[in-house]
């Protein structure tokens, strides 16, 4: 069962079909292997992310100039919880109230094991309810291996047969070529890509590239 957890005080998206430059689900690691320093620097660097010009321009850069955003958290097969909803960002307002909700959000989900296939399918039903958007992204970030729930290739060629686009963020604290178990096993879809953190101590960097990388649709070099 999906348990959606819709926090406030971030701006919620107005259902009125208005058309989106990208729907972008955020999937943070909140495994037994993250620890609560590595908690917090996820989403301070998320936060610190949406507050840059470099994000907050390219958003209005867009042939419409607004995204839908939402934030959830996930480890073991039964634990992932939306813990921001679904927020149109279409200006350094709304970029930076979004920013402030991510920075203030605790952590919900309980601790287990890692099961990117399950955080993979709970992000695409996401998805799958709302088609107002010319791109649909998952962007997953995870410091290890697929080790419970469904097979990883299953629930990334679900997502794919969907039109949908998975980038990931391996964190390389743990395991020294994690990247390439991502790029075999877990990303696809139209301009995907996989960006490596060092560590936890370099995710704010890896995430306002990814992003910008994400909302623009092109490399960043």
């Amino acid at each position: 069962m999906l348990l959606l957890l819709l926090l406030g005080p971030a701006p919620s998206l107005a259902q009125n079909n208005t058309p989106l430059d990208l729907r972008l689900v955020l999937a943070i690691d909140c495994s037994f292997s993250v620890d609560a320093r590595e908690f917090s620097l996820q989403m301070k660097g998320i936060a610190n992310a949406f507050r840059s010009k470099e994000v907050i321009d390219v958003i209005g850069r867009g042939e419409y100039g607004r995204i839908a955003v939402t934030l959830v958290q996930w480890s073991s097969t039964s634990a992932q919880i939306v813990t921001v909803p679904w927020t149109l960002v279409d200006d350094r307002e709304s970029a930076l109230l979004f920013a402030e909700t991510v920075a203030a959000t605790p952590r919900l989900t309980a601790e287990g094991g890692t099961s990117l296939s399950e955080a993979l399918l709970f992000a695409g039903a996401l998805l799958e309810e709302n088609n107002d958007a010319v791109r649909s992204v998952v962007d997953i970030s995870a410091d290890g291996r697929n080790n419970s729930g469904e097979e990883i290739q299953t629930a990334r060629d679900a997502l794919l047969a969907r039109g949908i686009t998975i980038n990931g963020l391996a964190i390389l604290d743990e395991i020294a070529n994690l990247n390439r178990y991502f790029e075999k096993n877990v990303v696809g879809g139209k301009g995907f890509f996989v960006i490596k953190a060092k560590d936890y101590q370099h995710y704010a960097e890896a995430i306002r590239r990814k992003l910008i990388m994400e909302i623009s649709g092109l490399p960043v070099s």
